[in-house]
């Protein structure tokens, strides 16, 4: 199974009620980052991935996360990420609780073994709804118990604030899961698009990035910034530097710092959990 774990000096597991924890789940891995409030700086990343295998079956997901010597701990709060490509936004003002099943069908099918679930973001403001596997739910929650399960475009959402360029450009964001990517566009005043595309190839993913900013009429100079760890930057920058004359990687930004032991350049593979603690 690989195994990836970088932590700084200071690093105390006897301290985690200092900590705040963000953690990513998924069938394809479990990641999870640890931030020290106290110093706010960031001093553990560590990730598990199924390895050749392909991808992990729910029971190897909850026995990772039971041997885990971090996991297990008391935190002072906790993030947990789920993933699903099946989601819709739902402006607040427009918003019914009691309603978030008819919302949610209006785009997409849903199973008898989907549980149906929702997360309200400040700003801008509006809920995301979407589905998971009951089975995914339940681990969670016995996993992690009395934590909100966010949806991954949660903070790419949240922290749409943060990356905001000067008003004449368009904020582009490509998060790229392991079959399907999301394509998040705003600007000065609101979140013009927030997409899901399936894809097989780079050149599939080419293809939507490109028929997103024609859509909107954006101009391939401006800045596009990848996230995600389905594909290996030196791939995404041989596939679009043809395209695109701006290819960025995402990097967190908060207020916090970074351990010198983390890599910059690795961080847009984990950008989910190190953005999540600057959503609430």
């Amino acid at each position: 199974m690989p195994f990836l774990e970088l932590f700084d000096e200071t690093l105390d597991i006897n301290a985690t009620e200092n900590y705040e924890l963000s953690v990513q789940v998924s069938n394809s891995e479990v990641s999870f980052c640890i931030l020290d409030t106290l110093r706010n700086k960031f001093v553990m990343l560590r990730s598990y991935e199924p390895g050749e295998e392909g991808t992990f079956q729910m029971s190897q997901i909850e026995a990772i996360i039971r041997m885990d010597d971090f996991l297990t701990r008391r935190f002072k709060k906790r993030n947990v990420i789920a993933f699903s490509p099946k989601t819709t936004l739902v402006p607040a003002l427009l918003y019914d609780e009691s309603k978030k099943k008819e919302y949610f069908i209006y785009n997409h099918p849903l199973s008898e073994k989907e549980l149906i679930l929702s997360n309200k973001v400040g700003n801008p403001d509006l809920y995301i709804v979407f589905s998971l596997q009951q089975e995914y739910v339940d681990v969670i929650n016995s996993s992690f118990p009395g934590t909100e399960i966010l949806h991954h475009t949660f903070p790419l959402i949240c922290t749409i604030n943060h990356n905001r360029k000067p008003a004449v450009t368009n904020n582009i964001q490509v998060h790229i899961e392991r079959d399907y990517l999301n394509i998040l566009v705003s600007d000065q005043n609101s979140i013009r698009l927030c997409n899901t595309f399936n894809y097989r190839t780079i050149t599939d993913i080419q293809y939507f990035v490109m028929y997103v900013l024609k859509r909107l009429n954006i101009s391939r100079d401006e800045i596009i910034i990848f996230s995600g760890k389905a594909q290996r930057k030196e791939d995404i920058v041989r596939g679009f530097s043809g395209y695109f004359k701006n290819i960025r990687f995402a990097l967190p930004t908060g207020n916090y710092t970074l351990s010198y032991v983390l890599n910059e350049n690795e961080l847009y593979k984990y950008y989910l959990i190190f953005s999540a603690v600057s959503c609430g």
